[in-house]
């Protein structure tokens, strides 16, 4: 067993001064038990904990290190930021350069604007949308999720016609009454809401990659019939790739699918791993924003000199270096020997994958379902049997996100001796399955 005592002591302090003792609550290690790892140096794939502790990292700080922590070209660049000013609270050159490689690559994308967050992005890109159309509802889809902003949390109300309620306190019903939320996969649903409320719809935001309650991949079909549905009805298309864009392909869903969506919101890798957020899209719309229109929205670090300059080096070295068909073989060769291990130990298990990004999903019986694509779909026995495997994995030192519903990254770092060792501990995991330890 790892020694974990600075950990927990750490733990027990931080929740004197910190509600529930972390700053996000998936750290708490609340859906699968124990006590979070405090983690104090990371480099490469690998990361090691306050008591020495050492991880093979398939996390990756939730995405944003496609080349590892540490990557030496970022690093460097995020040094020589460091001695021109941290912050600056002025226009700069390097927003601009960072802007200039995002919307000279992505046609759809004529203009951006950079902020803090996923969720800050989301809110001013839902703003906007209300803004340009005259409508007041967005609609958006059940297993979605759009950060912490008070319209995006929210649930489907018992039908369509009926008003989405609250997801969290705080959210007051009057806001939860503009969200219209409808099921994934299900067009259906999806055009009877447009039906009902489709006049007053300003746009429809998804994931085209959910990837926030499991890897729920959506078919290619569902996803231009959305598409044409949103454009038939004068709402706009709200793309979130806080977590596909830069991951997937350098240009995300939108390139991988070929649909053009009206804004997009960007984070994680556009800022190399530091604090960022951004939203984009046609020059008609972006031109609503102030100071040329009159939708507001500001922020005191927007555009950090640190991170602009982190992102520039990382959507660089990704132009160049392209690895995209790497990292998915590299990710598709490492799901099928997780899956050839499942069968070998007769665990009932599948690997979902799309690009570099994977999710496991435990069920009752092997080859049952096909692919999980709605929060529905998931097995009941996935929690308790993803928690079992989570553990075992840990003690091996491999760490995988600390809930049954977040999905894995690889990373350019990653190498055929990480994952021998992954697949090793995995093998031991399902041994002590086996033996009912």
């Amino acid at each position: 067993m790892m020694k974990i005592s600075k950990s927990e002591r750490l733990f027990e302090r931080s929740k004197q001064r910190v509600p529930g003792g972390v700053h996000s609550p998936v750290r708490a290690f609340r859906g699968v038990g124990g006590v979070p790892r405090f983690m104090q140096t990371a480099k490469g794939v690998e990361i090691q904990d306050v008591d020495g502790n050492q991880y093979i990292d398939y996390c990756m700080s939730w995405g944003p290190l496609i080349f590892g922590h540490q990557d030496p070209e970022i690093l460097e660049a995020v040094q020589g930021a460091l001695t021109r000013g941290w912050s600056y609270g002025t226009a700069e050159p390097y927003s601009l350069e960072l802007a200039e490689l995002i919307t000279d690559s992505l046609p759809w994308v004529q203009k951006v604007r950079f902020v803090n967050s996923g969720t800050e992005a989301v809110m001013a890109a839902l703003r906007l949308a209300r803004a340009a159309t005259g409508r007041n509802k967005i609609l958006k889809f059940d297993g979605c999720y759009h950060g912490h902003v008070d319209s995006m949390l929210v649930r489907a109300g018992s039908g369509l016609a009926d008003m989405a309620s609250p997801d969290s306190a705080g959210v007051s019903a009057t806001v939860a009454s503009d969200t219209v939320v409808v099921p994934l996969n299900d067009l259906d649903s999806l055009k009877s809401a447009f039906e009902i409320h489709g006049k007053d719809i300003a746009a429809v935001i998804v994931e085209p990659v959910p990837a926030n309650n499991g890897l729920l991949l959506q078919t290619h079909d569902f996803l231009i019939e959305l598409s044409k549905i949103a454009k038939a009805h004068g709402s706009l298309l709200i793309f979130d790739e806080v977590i596909t864009g830069f991951r997937v392909a350098f240009g995300g869903m939108a390139e991988r699918t070929g649909i053009r969506p009206d804004l997009v919101t960007f984070g994680k890798i556009i800022g190399g791993g530091f604090p960022v957020g951004a939203y984009g899209g046609r020059a008609d719309l972006m031109d609503w924003i102030a100071p040329n229109g009159p939708v507001y929205q500001a922020g005191t670090l927007s555009a950090n000199p640190v991170a602009m300059t982190a992102g520039i080096a990382t959507l660089k070295k990704l132009k160049r270096e392209n690895p995209y068909s790497l990292l998915e073989k590299n990710t598709e060769e490492l799901c099928a020997s997780m899956e050839t291990l499942s069968r070998d130990f007769n665990v009932p298990a599948r690997v979902q994958r799309f690009a570099s990004l994977f999710w496991v999903v435990f069920d009752e019986a092997p080859g049952a379902k096909g692919w999980v694509r709605t929060p529905g779909e998931t097995p009941s026995v996935h929690k308790a049997k993803y928690t079992e495997i989570f553990h075992s994995l840990l003690e091996s030192g491999i760490y995988l996100a600390p809930s049954a519903f977040e999905v894995s990254f690889l990373s350019t770092a990653h190498q055929a001796g990480h994952q021998e060792k992954f697949l090793e501990a995995l093998q031991r995991a399902y041994q002590e399955v086996k033996n009912g330890r």
